[in-house]
């Protein structure tokens, strides 16, 4: 077995670019789903199954490890080597920020700053790019060292700078909390849109401003649009289990698509806009926990009907009207009209290959 050689990695900068956003989308899918499914349901059952501490335990682990799964997504899109693919691991945990330093031991906590994450697989990426097989038998001694010193470094140095632009983004969405409440229903539930297929956290964003009330369930609304048209958008050229995904773990596996053609956004956010309004007229409150994780987990819908005080039938009627059947609605009319109608896109803009 030869574990020296490796792959021909000609830069380019477009495949750079691409090649990260869409191991970074499959990255996150991968380390976050686990939770997304179970963790409401395995908290439930914890007073009558107290084994299930276990399984939260494990999908506890998967999130904290989203910067090397990512990283090794990338790798194999870029068709790197297993020495520059785990090289590239290193420096996106150096990167990530949840790895801390307490006297002799490192702490762990969630799942890293995402923005940052790319920005050091990025910088990993061209090194590993312009080196290719220049270093011959000394890849092994000198490829690893180079990427963790390096990218995981810069990564770093930039993580605080990186979460200050977290803040502004922050602070900002906590203005629009202070308008009037249909008003500020629509715009959070944009924005909330338009974060759920960025690099940037939603829920990083939502826990950092503790958004609360119906600012919290106009935001999860707003995800939750975004969640159900990108899966009808994409439905034909998709297999049934990507399309589940979009909900059921995070629409922002279409970050790539999102970003490298960004007019698709446009019936996307309003979507939102009109989900976060009718989450504002209709009294849809929320935590910072459920804001930014949209339908996943059943986390907002639960949230939802927690905030109207009991799970009666007129609740839960309500919050299926809100958070599946309106959202699935929305999708399919606006698919018809921008697609059909206005040609504004095509299925194959949103197109998933796994």
């Amino acid at each position: 077995m030869n574990i020296i050689s490796e792959p021909s990695t000609r830069l380019n900068g477009r495949d750079l670019i691409m090649n990260t956003l869409n191991g970074l989308s499959i990255g996150i899918i991968v380390a976050l789903v686990p939770g997304a499914l179970l963790n409401q349901l395995l908290k439930a059952l914890l007073p009558v199954f107290p084994q299930a501490a276990f399984f939260l335990t494990l999908t506890g682990m998967a999130t904290v490890l989203m910067a090397p799964v990512s990283a090794v997504c990338v790798g194999m899109m870029a068709g790197f080597s297993p020495i520059q693919t785990s090289s590239l691991a290193l420096a996106a945990i150096a990167g990530a920020g949840n790895f801390q330093l307490k006297g002799t031991s490192y702490v762990v906590a969630g799942s890293g700053d995402v923005i940052n994450i790319a920005i050091t697989i990025m910088i990993g990426y061209l090194i590993i790019a312009l080196l290719g097989q220049a270093l011959k038998a000394y890849t092994i001694l000198l490829i690893p060292l180079l990427v963790l010193i390096i990218a995981g470094g810069i990564g770093v140095l930039t993580l605080k700078p990186v979460g200050a632009i977290t803040q502004m983004i922050g602070l900002g969405i906590e203005q629009l909390a202070q308008l009037q409440p249909i008003v500020m229903g629509i715009l959070i539930g944009m924005v909330f849109s338009i974060l759920i297929v960025s690099p940037i956290s939603s829920v990083g964003i939502a826990a950092a401003i503790g958004i609360n009330g119906l600012a919290a369930g106009s935001a999860n609304l707003g995800i939750v649009a975004a969640s159900f048209a990108l899966a009808v958008y994409g439905w034909k050229v998709n297999s049934v289990g990507t399309s589940l995904a979009h909900f059921l773990g995070s629409p922002k596996m279409q970050m790539a698509n999102i970003l490298s053609r960004p007019r698709l956004i446009v019936p996307v956010v309003l979507n939102a806009g009109i989900m976060g309004g009718l989450g504002a007229l209709f009294g849809v409150s929320g935590t910072p926990m459920s804001a930014g994780f949209g339908f996943a987990g059943l986390i907002g819908p639960i949230a939802a009907i927690n905030g109207y005080g009991n799970a009666n039938i007129l609740n839960i009627g309500l919050v299926t009207l809100l958070f599946f059947v309106i959202p699935i609605a929305l999708g399919l009319v606006s698919n018809y009209l921008f697609e059909a109608k206005f040609h504004y896109f095509d299925s194959q803009d949103f197109e998933l290959n796994y």
